[in-house]
């Protein structure tokens, strides 16, 4: 299986911290995101060390959006399994290279497209931390599914085993919401927050992907 490689961007873009201009995939990774890499699975695999998983079950009923990729439903949390979203305060570029709020815009629609619907979570998981890990859907419809078909979330292929390989890469090709323009790998972007990066600057791939 191929896996997908966080894409390279030309320079020759407008500034906003360096923003680039294209979404174009490339495969050179340079040492720094490396390192920003290996920070960030040392992170996860500590959390997972810590957090062992206590229950499994079934929720149904209507959805609040909390985030991209988090939903409540009767008071419980739940956190679509398999995909990477942009975090509210992460700045992508559209088509035309105007930056917004990516995160914030796949939340709303998100929203949009559950509107009344009931939600159904299976296979739920909740952790010692807290944290709930489920496949939801609504009509029928695999959420993640149409987060990463419409582009406007991430196959996270190393939790998803690639169930929604084929979806990203009909976003790609399609051009559709983040791949019209330009943006930062949502994990690579958490970790440079958490090395100390402002939301401007690592929002930016060029520290993203150093």
């Amino acid at each position: 299986m191929q896996h997908w490689q966080p894409p390279q961007h030309s320079r020759d873009g407008p500034p906003f911290g360096g923003f680039p201009r294209s979404a174009a995939l490339g495969r050179n990774v340079r040492s720094s995101t490396k390192k920003i890499a290996m920070y960030g699975l040392i992170v996860v695999l500590t959390a997972l060390a810590l957090c062992s998983i206590v229950f499994a079950g079934e929720l149904t009923g209507p959805a609040k959006v909390i985030s991209t990729d988090t939903l409540e439903i009767h008071g419980t949390r739940v956190r679509l399994w398999g995909i990477d979203a942009p975090d509210k305060s992460q700045m992508c570029r559209d088509i035309n290279l105007n930056p917004y709020r990516c995160g914030l815009m796949a939340a709303s629609d998100l929203e949009a497209f559950i509107a009344e619907r009931e939600v159904s979570c299976l296979s739920i998981l909740e952790d010692e931390c807290g944290r709930t890990l489920a496949i939801c859907s609504a009509d029928g419809i695999d959420l993640g599914e149409w987060l990463v078909r419409n582009g406007l979330v991430l196959d996270w292929e190393r939790y998803s085993r690639g169930r929604y390989h084929a979806a990203q890469r009909a976003a790609d090709r399609a051009g559709l919401g983040l791949w019209a323009g330009s943006f930062a790998v949502p994990w690579l972007y958490r970790a440079c927050i958490r090395l100390g990066g402002g939301a401007a600057s690592c929002s930016d791939d060029a520290n993203a992907h150093p």
